[in-house]
């Protein structure tokens, strides 16, 4: 049976998709948009599934939600009040749930269940604009607290039976977070996160699975990573999703600027 890929998508800042000036950034945020708009046309009708790893979830364990119907979360703050009136009703996938937690304890690894958080917006705001009919079901599973780059590797590597079960695996971050940078107006934001996304780049498409992810394990020692990442809970789904990708190549898949510093989308498989 084949594979589905798998995918690191950026999701951006805030509801920046419902912002008329996409946080002072329509240029860029259009390009986003038009990244996601493609992968939803492109796999909706191929899957019956969506696994999504969010920056914006962490436990002290991986934790898995069986929710039937999750609410919203609206975990982004200071924004005008339609923003906190948005609904996006997905539904959510128990039986899905079941696969995963049996994946991640066969590995000997606690689990926890959740059933009452609702989509935070680094599900809900990438997955509005790629399906914006919110009839396929989707399955939301935290990040560990202490984002140990192994640990995410490892979770990855127990859910790759998915791909094959027509579930699309999703790690939804961005390859440059620094809040500081974004809001700096400075050349010096742009010139950080260039050094860090061509290291990125270059590392996720190193043809050798082993190789590449004893370099994603080591990203501190890359050129611009900790002014990139001061903390890392939006590079670490990536570290899932090349865990999941097997011994699948990455490659480049979007390649932009948000509020003027670059930006990159992976795809494996």
């Amino acid at each position: 049976m084949k594979k589905l890929p798998v995918y690191f998508i950026p999701h951006g800042g805030g509801p920046w998709h419902v912002m008329d000036d996409a946080m002072g950034d329509p240029v860029g945020y259009g390009c986003l948009r038009t990244y996601l708009t493609e992968l939803g046309q492109k796999y909706r009708p191929k899957i019956k599934a969506i696994l999504v790893i969010s920056a914006h979830w962490e436990e002290n364990v991986p934790t898995i939600h069986f929710g039937q119907n999750p609410p919203m979360y609206y975990d982004y703050y200071g924004f005008p009040e339609f923003t906190y009136q948005l609904k996006w009703n997905a539904p959510g996938h128990p039986q899905l749930a079941e696969k995963v937690e049996t994946l991640l304890n066969n590995t000997g690894v606690k689990i926890k269940r959740e059933y009452k958080r609702g989509f935070d917006h680094g599900t809900f705001v990438p997955l509005m604009i790629a399906f914006p009919e919110a009839k396929i079901p989707i399955l939301q599973l935290s990040l560990v607290h202490s984002l140990d780059p192994a640990t995410h590797l490892a979770m990855g590597k127990a859910l790759e039976p998915l791909r094959e079960q027509d579930v699309l695996i999703i790690g939804s971050g961005m390859s440059y977070h620094n809040m500081r940078g974004f809001m700096s107006g400075s050349g010096e934001a742009p010139k950080i996160s260039k050094q860090f996304d061509n290291w990125l780049s270059t590392t996720i498409s190193t043809a050798d699975a082993e190789k590449r992810n004893k370099l994603l394990l080591d990203w501190r020692a890359a050129p611009g990573a900790l002014d990139s990442h001061p903390r890392s809970e939006h590079l670490v789904p990536l570290f899932v999703i090349a865990g999941a990708a097997g011994k699948d190549k990455g490659s480049h898949d979007f390649s932009g600027k948000l509020m003027g510093v670059h930006i990159s989308g992976y795809k494996f498989g």
